[in-house]
């Protein structure tokens, strides 16, 4: 059985033909320009999210709120992500 990688569902020759789609809309010299604005627009996202993340918590330790809840919630999901993973790997080796 043959495995293609897809990314949010979409397969190879999906993306393949969108990239043809955009090189004929916007042409090949246009790409690097919007990709590269495309990346400015997900770093500013990326830090704008970290800043809100950073104050929310400094908010709540200065009110007086445990935020080790949520990191140990964090661990114990990852715990059983990591058995999950643990446990399909084994069954797909059996199949």
């Amino acid at each position: 059985m043959i495995h293609q990688a897809t990314f949010l569902f979409i397969s190879g020759t999906e993306i393949t033909f969108i990239l043809f789609i955009v090189i004929m809309v916007f042409g090949a010299d246009k790409i690097p320009e919007i990709a590269r604005g495309l990346g400015k627009g997900m770093k500013t996202l990326k830090n704008a999210t970290n800043d809100l993340k950073h104050e929310i918590t400094k908010t709540a330790e200065d009110q007086g709120i445990d935020t080790d809840v949520t990191k140990n919630i964090t661990q114990e999901i990852n715990k059983v992500k990591d058995d999950l993973e643990q446990f399909t790997g084994s069954v797909k080796r059996k199949l």
